[in-house]
């Protein structure tokens, strides 16, 4: 309880950032009457007030709240980094968004992370596995993927075939989300990324924008899980206006921060 207090009664963490540098009784009312409104347990404040991090607390407690996470799913979000994975993709006017209101989702783009943790699945890093391996263990963990993608998300089916010309093509994995009102692929790839990669998921999207989604529903995102990828073939691949077609890593097991932010200048090289 006192370390509550000492975390908790701190002018900075206070929602508006009073310009005010005195704490008074009323700005300690305030933030007492701010966390009673959020659905969460003593444990979950046990584990919240350990985050140093004023905007990355602020952040997990906002989602906490908001996707009613455990206590084991909050512990398990932060341990994979997931505000860090999100801050190292936005620029610095979202990055104070994430920590004020959480993730708020308004584009395809806001609902992808690179790279994904997909430690659930129980595969150890660098082992030899199939696509077909790989969608069954997520498959497997259905519930734990659908938060590891995040607000919204609804599956829908796998090995989805579709047809033309007497041609059959099976799309790994299907899911609707209903913040963003569309329809979202996702093809699994064992090993590098390829051009032919993008190509094959470009025409899914076609498919599902132009036979499969209804007038009212927002245009289909596809996004390739692969293990590794390079942004210049993705960059060139892709046409520059794209907003629907992602390209995002996956990883076996929990990184570090340190590790995430080695990945994504590698990446940027």
């Amino acid at each position: 309880m006192r370390q509550f207090y000492f975390v908790y009664s701190k002018p900075q963490t206070l929602a508006a950032e009073s310009e005010n540098k005195s704490q008074t009784s009323s700005a300690k009312s305030q933030i007492l009457k701010t966390h009673h409104s959020f659905k969460l347990s003593w444990s979950h404040y046990l584990t919240l007030m350990r985050i140093e991090n004023p905007n990355e607390r602020k952040f997990y407690e906002i989602e906490a709240d908001k996707n009613n996470w455990s206590v084991r799913e909050l512990k398990r979000q932060y341990d994979s980094a997931l505000f860090t994975r999100l801050v190292l993709s936005r620029n610095k006017e979202k990055v104070k968004e994430l920590s004020e209101k959480g993730l708020i989702l308004e584009k395809p783009k806001d609902a992808v992370k690179d790279p994904y943790v997909l430690e659930f699945r129980g595969l150890p890093e660098k082992s030899e596995y199939s696509e077909s391996q790989l969608e069954q263990k997520l498959i497997n963990k259905i519930g734990n993927f659908l938060l590891e993608l995040g607000n919204g998300f609804t599956f829908v089916a796998r090995q989805k075939r579709i047809s033309f010309d007497d041609k059959h093509f099976r799309i790994d994995l299907v899911f609707y989300n209903r913040i963003l009102r569309c329809f979202v692929l996702i093809d699994l790839k064992v090993g590098e990324l390829k051009h032919q990669d993008l190509g094959q998921m470009q025409m899914y999207v076609n498919y599902y924008d132009r036979k499969v989604k209804m007038k009212d529903e927002n245009n289909t995102t596809g996004i390739v899980l692969c293990q590794n990828k390079s942004d210049a073939v993705v960059e060139f691949t892709l046409p520059e206006n794209n907003e629907n077609i992602f390209a995002s890593q996956y990883k076996t097991v929990l990184p570090t921060k340190e590790e995430l932010k080695l990945l994504i200048e590698q990446d940027k090289n």
